[in-house]
């Protein structure tokens, strides 16, 4: 996570650090002058900065999560694109101001304090609210980046934490910070990772097809880097550079870092040049004993010196008065800062409630093989909510397609007679058309309606069993010869058992036992077989002990707790014949193709909830073994299903196949020659490492079996 949070960790410190020396200064200069009754004021300028910053930072997360796929990224690169803007004008104006930060605000607060609390609130608020409005535009794209995770807003707190210590002991003067060297470093790292996310914005902006040249790419290392290691890791996180880059990208990327990081430099130079002729007066300054001691010499010498004489003559005086005033009627004290949260935050909710409405569920649209899709008008751009009701005697499906091409935008399935159930979808530019499917009858076609405005709604093209039939006979020849593989290995073992070559047989045992294992998306298909040849003693009354238990597993437990030969001869001689039975089988088993998408996320999840915790083991310790053919398996399905993956989500594969790199490279560290590392032997880190890269390939993987979904709209 620290890869995520160090950007945000640096913008919340930074930031932090100036919101607080500005509120530090304005402290400080009210309580010299003996004006501690106005700093009620003061907070609740910098209350209402904050509420305001937070609302601004709600409003974005809202009203991006109300857009389009595509809009979406358009809306979030150009708003990566001004945040770069604000990042480096901050970068640029602290460098200049460090030194004469305190001045500024004390003249500031003296004329303030002449003019009224609701002047001193509102330069409080302007002050703080700046920092604030940068600092949420910062973090939102960060948080962007990372894909939402919580190592940006980690990073923030804790350099805000951070920057409220330093604030705190700059007031109290127990520390001395040199502000200009400090701005100037902490520049330096922020025009890099700015450079990072101008080169991310550019990349959404392309993908929202506002910029040209999203196929452009001036590199692809995705299939020789691998995505999920630290470093990898830690140049996406920190400075936003990807495997895969676009011309685009490295142009703004290298051009901006060349420029900015050019000025920045040469206007240090200039000005320590500048200050290097002020000699004695810069070491009474600011920039070495920190602003707010500064500040505080300067408002106690305002507090401290005498009034000169005036010539002026004195006031007159008012006769007393007859009259009786009723005494003034005093606010709450809590009404102000009340205020100053709610505002903001009731008008963010106001943007948001506009920006975001509820779906509209004004149309009414009928299902049925007669009835498809009557009552269905043209609607308007934007998330719709349609109520589908079921006006036959058939449990239907419906999907809201794209006629054209039969991409379908949204679904509904078992839809009984009678019944009405919500369809959400969000609709923009094209054509759209209702298709219902009754359970027993044909699929009907609605007439289709045509929707102004730019195309952008994700939709899914569907897959049928046609599609799936080159990706199946190549996977049932894989299988096949798998199975050949096996039989053989299976004879070889029992030959060794009945020899009574049982050391041999342990190592013949694991080579024919991994060959099972990477023909996993099959198991479904091979029915009884399955159960004799692989099944677990879960569930048999007698556990390991049961005569039912048969196969690899019994073979197993037999080989490593000290069983004879003679007790095995039989279940070996089994475990072969069973295999020979499976092999003459298979060519007429009924392999359904919809298997084989779903089997592209089952193997690896049966994997973590057996082989990586040990539930399999039967005294072996060879289930990491078992997870790398189970390994080898998924790769093998996902090669046959590639083609239809690639042209309906070409990211997918670069990411899973990272995340494959990564998990092989932490399973081969655990074996040994011929020997592996037994799961419950594994360190608590290397087994926290092996499990998160299993959670995340399979976490890449989810989207598989709905992309590759047979549906009946095909």
């Amino acid at each position: 996570m620290w890869d995520d949070a160090f950007p945000s960790f640096l913008i919340g410190l930074r930031e932090g650090l100036e919101a607080g020396l500005i509120v530090s200064v304005l402290v400080a200069t009210l309580v010299r002058a003996g004006a501690r009754s106005r700093l009620p004021q003061v907070w609740t300028g910098v209350l209402a900065a904050i509420a305001l910053s937070m609302s601004f930072g709600a409003v974005l997360t809202f009203t991006a999560a109300s857009l389009s796929t595509s809009a979406q990224e358009a809306f979030g690169g150009a708003l990566s694109v001004v945040a770069v803007a604000f990042v480096t004008a901050m970068v640029f104006w602290m460098r200049r101001s460090a030194r004469h930060l305190a001045g500024e605000i004390k003249e500031k607060v003296t004329e303030a304090l002449t003019m009224g609390a609701g002047v001193l609130v509102l330069t409080s608020f302007l002050a703080v609210g700046r920092e604030g409005l940068e600092t949420a535009l910062f973090l939102w794209t960060t948080a962007r980046a990372a894909n939402e995770s919580a190592g940006p807003l980690t990073g923030a707190g804790l350099g805000l934490v951070l920057a409220a210590a330093l604030c705190w002991g700059l007031y109290r003067r127990v520390l001395r910070i040199n502000l200009t060297r400090f701005f100037t470093a902490t520049g330096v790292v922020l025009i890099v990772i700015a450079a990072g996310v101008l080169g991310y914005g550019l990349r959404d902006l392309q993908e929202g097809a506002v910029l040209p040249g999203g196929t452009a790419y001036a590199f692809d290392l995705s299939g020789s880097v691998d995505a999920g290691a630290w470093y990898s890791t830690l140049l996406q996180g920190v400075l936003n550079l990807t495997p895969a880059m676009t011309w685009l990208q490295v142009t703004g990327y290298v051009g901006y870092l060349a420029l900015v990081m050019t000025l920045f430099v040469r206007g240090v130079r200039e000005q320590s040049g500048a200050g290097a002729s002020v000699g004695a007066g810069r070491r009474k300054g600011t920039g070495v004993d920190g602003a707010v001691a500064g500040a505080k010499r300067v408002a106690a010498s305002s507090a401290a010196s005498p009034v000169a004489p005036s010539t002026a003559p004195p006031p007159a005086t008012e006769p007393p008065s007859t009259l009786t005033t009723a005494p003034a009627r005093r606010r709450p004290a809590w009404l102000i800062p009340v205020a100053v949260v709610a505002v903001p935050a009731l008008l963010a909710g106001l943007v948001v409630a506009l920006a975001h409405p509820k779906p509209a569920a004004g149309e009414t649209v009928a299902v049925s093989e007669t009835d498809c899709g009557q009552g269905f008008t043209a609607p308007e751009p934007g998330r719709q909510d349609f109520l589908m009701h079921n006006t036959g005697n058939q449990t239907s499906e419906v999907y809201l397609i794209d006629p054209s091409s039969n991409a379908v935008y949204g679904e509904i399935e078992g839809l009984a007679p009678g019944t009405t159930r919500d369809l959400i979808a969000t609709v923009a530019g094209g054509t759209y058309a209702w298709r219902c499917v009754p359970a027993d009858g044909k699929a009907v076609t609605s007439k289709a309606v045509r929707v102004g405005g730019a195309a952008g709604a994700h939709a899914v093209v569907p897959v049928s069993e046609r599609d799936l039939a080159a990706p199946l006979t190549a996977y049932r020849a894989y299988v096949d010869r798998g199975l050949a593989t096996l039989v053989t290995q299976t004879r070889k073992l029992s030959d060794d058992i009945r020899a009574g070559r049982l050391d041999t047989a342990r190592t013949d045992w694991l080579t024919a036992h991994r060959t099972y294992a990477s023909l996993g998306a099959a198991y479904g298909t091979f029915e009884d077989f399955d159960q004799k040849i692989d099944g677990r003693p879960d569930g048999l009354p007698g556990g390991v002990h049961d005569k039912d238990f048969t196969g690899f597993l019994r073979i197993e437990y037999g080989l490593w707790h000290g069983e004879p030969a003679t007790g095995l001869r039989g279940v070996a001689q089994q475990l072969a014949e069973d295999s020979a039975g499976l092999r003459k089988a298979f060519p007429h088993q009924d392999f359904d193709p919809s298997d084989l998408p779903l089997r592209a996320h089952e193997i690896l999840e049966n994997t973590l909830q057996f082989e990586l915790t040990g539930d399999t083991d039967q005294g072996s310790g060879t289930g990491l073994a078992t997870a790398d053919a189970n390994l080898a398996g998924t790769r093998e399905l996902l090669a046959v299903l590639k083609p239809l993956l690639t042209t309906r989500a070409p990211r997918l594969l670069p990411t899973v196949d990272a995340d494959i790199a990564r998990l092989q490279k932490l399973l081969d560290s655990a074996r040994h020659g011929a020997r592996w590392t037994p799961v419950d032997r594994l360190d608590r880190a290397a087994k926290a490492r092996l499990d998160g890269a299993t959670g995340q390939l399979l976490e890449d993987l989810s989207p598989v079996p709905d992309l590759l979904e047979v549906r009946k709209s095909a």
